[in-house]
């Protein structure tokens, strides 16, 4: 018998209603299920004809839900819900496959990268797919296993594993370092050129020994790597991710060159979490010890 009521379900005219309710457009809804309007229309008077109730009224080119159409919609959004997580459990059972991370894409540039050939080493027959964004992640509604994201563990339904500790330190170019030492020994940052990252702002040091307030800088950027390469062009004084400079600063503490041209770390540091999250399996990240330092960070969890 419940086999038989499932058969009767109108469940592509149900996929179809939903798109139309959420766009209030029957050519946009055509668009999104990649189908022609008239397919739409014809789907939608199957709806109908199944319920013996109008669902939506259209008038010209404006569409808008009945009563009974407003009354349906949260039912079938949460019966396709159900079936988007019970469909993506099985696809993320299989034995074998690719692993789905998202992970910022300043992080796959300098801190991934250069260690994909140990993990390649050590799992030969592991293939990841990486995707770079810094929007949060829907688990439910995408195919990604885990996300790697700066924070604390806050979203309910979701496990996190901490993967390092991270570190904002401030960092300058030789050149600027030599012109106007660090600025943890001035007693004003007037006058100083100081790079604004928006990923990585100022006031994260509010509760530094260093002066404030913190001036306005003439250049603003939204990419830490940016930030990193305008650093290093001798624009000016910049806070960065440890994860994103640690590379060029052990680089630079390697070289005897004295026309090296990346960056200098300044004694001025903050930590934050980084962590891996993921759907909720049973694991659990250890709590972060909160609070500001002064002293050069561990680089142990970034080997």
């Amino acid at each position: 018998m419940v086999a038989s009521a499932y058969g009767r379900l109108p469940l592509n005219a149900l996929r179809v209603f939903e798109a139309v309710a959420s766009r209030l457009s029957f050519g946009e809804a055509a668009e999104a299920l990649n189908v022609t309007p008239a397919a739409v229309s014809q789907q939608i008077k199957a709806l109908e004809d199944y319920l013996q109730m109008p669902v939506l009224r259209r008038s010209g080119r404006k569409v808008e839900l009945t009563p009974e159409g407003a009354r349906l919609l949260p039912g079938i959004r949460a019966g396709l819900d159900s079936l988007v997580v019970a469909l993506r459990e099985m696809r993320m059972m299989r034995a074998s496959g690719t692993i789905n991370v998202s992970t910022l894409s300043s992080l796959m540039q300098k801190w991934m990268t250069p260690r994909l050939h140990r993990l390649h080493a050590k799992f030969p027959d592991l293939q990841v797919d990486w995707h770079t964004s810094r929007e949060a992640v829907d688990f439910t509604r995408s195919d990604f296993h885990a996300a790697v994201r700066l924070g604390e563990a806050q979203a309910p339904g979701l496990d996190y594993e901490k993967l390092m500790d991270e570190w904002i330190v401030v960092v300058a170019s030789p050149e600027i370092y030599k012109r106007h030492g660090s600025i943890d020994d001035r007693e004003t940052l007037a006058g100083l050129p100081m790079l604004q990252a928006k990923d990585e702002p100022w006031q994260r040091f509010e509760k530094s020994a260093a002066p404030t307030p913190w001036p306005a800088g003439p250049t603003i950027i939204d990419d830490s790597v940016s930030v990193l390469s305008a650093v290093i062009e001798g624009l000016g004084y910049a806070p960065a991710r440890w994860s994103i400079a640690a590379n060029d600063l052990q680089a630079r503490s390697h070289s005897a060159r004295e026309q090296d041209h990346r960056p200098i770390a300044i004694p001025l540091l903050v930590r934050l979490p980084a962590l891996v999250l993921g759907p909720a399996d049973g694991l659990c990240a250890a709590p972060m010890a909160q609070g500001r330092g002064r002293r050069v960070p561990d680089t142990s969890g970034l080997a």
